[in-house]
């Protein structure tokens, strides 16, 4: 789908469109092709000590054309499982494989992490999730977290970008918020953001961004932000409203960004069937 795409050359778009349910269907470029090569995947586990105590899954995505010699660009999925099924809402990796092969997005290396979780004693209970801490706080810390921890363990494996236009976060709700976040906090670190419904409300203080984004010198951060008009209303906040509120706020410092909005709820189905359009923009020349 390229709804927004005549339109993403201009600096700061507000979009807004309206999508019966069944427009929510995946494209070409998020179903695996036999004449696409595909990319590999190692899983692991990692224990953070910026988050001490918490465990987590990493899946690093290494697309077929990565030779080692050109530095990769690097994108950092939160709740990265969620992105990275095949069978899911976005379909990350075989979208990588269809975009990579096509020249329509650089030679990308995708890191895509889940939340922490403090182990339980007993091995036949759940441990606790440390999900919310690590994603709603706005604060520094989970860009330490990237910055120490995940990025040197990227680096030791692989040939990456070090500049912050070549790497990119991305995440859905907490997710996306975090995202914001930690580019936010360190844009030396990371250019670009790509936000699913993104919680920037106030579950633990993240409803203060719009107002921080208005009185403070633009950073250098390109940003893509999706929501739907029936996403969350609660005691935390209004999604749509928090969204909207985000992207004026965008607009008016003038930044590189783009708004979308559907009529979808608080899930990955409107971001996934745009996350072919979505990588296109945000990683355009």
């Amino acid at each position: 789908m390229n709804r927004f795409l005549p339109y993403a050359c201009f600096l700061g778009l507000f979009c807004s469109f309206t999508f019966a349910a069944d427009d929510y269907v995946l494209g070409i470029d998020s179903q695996p092709n036999l004449s696409t090569p595909k990319g590999k995947i190692e899983k692991s586990e990692w224990k953070s000590n910026i988050f001490p105590g918490t465990v987590r899954e990493m899946l690093i995505y290494v697309p077929a054309q990565y030779d080692g010699k050109t530095p990769a660009a690097v994108m950092i999925f939160q709740d990265g499982s969620s992105y990275a099924n095949e069978k899911g809402q976005f379909r990350a990796t075989v979208v990588f494989d269809n975009l990579i092969h096509k020249k329509e997005m650089p030679v990308t290396i995708g890191v895509f992490l889940n939340p922490g979780t403090v182990p339980s004693s007993n091995p036949k209970e759940k441990g606790r999730s440390n999900r919310s801490f690590e994603y709603d706080t706005p604060s520094d810390q989970y860009a330490t977290f990237l910055e120490k921890e995940i990025l040197p363990e990227i680096e030791k494996k692989y040939n990456v970008r070090k500049d912050p236009a070549g790497r990119a976060l991305c995440g859905i709700s907490s997710g996306g918020i975090c995202a914001f976040t930690a580019a936010w906090e360190r844009p030396d670190l990371f250019g670009k953001v790509l936000s699913h419904v993104g919680s920037f409300t106030n579950i633990r203080g993240g409803d203060v961004y719009p107002g921080m984004i208005r009185k403070t010198e633009n950073k250098p951060i390109r940003i893509f932000l999706q929501d739907g008009s029936n996403d969350l209303d609660n005691l935390h906040g209004h999604w749509p409203l928090a969204n909207r509120s985000m992207a004026a706020a965008l607009k008016f410092a003038k930044y590189d960004f783009v708004y979308v909005e559907g009529d979808g709820g608080h899930n990955g189905k409107h971001g996934g069937v745009i996350l072919p359009e979505s990588l296109r923009w945000l990683w355009r020349e």
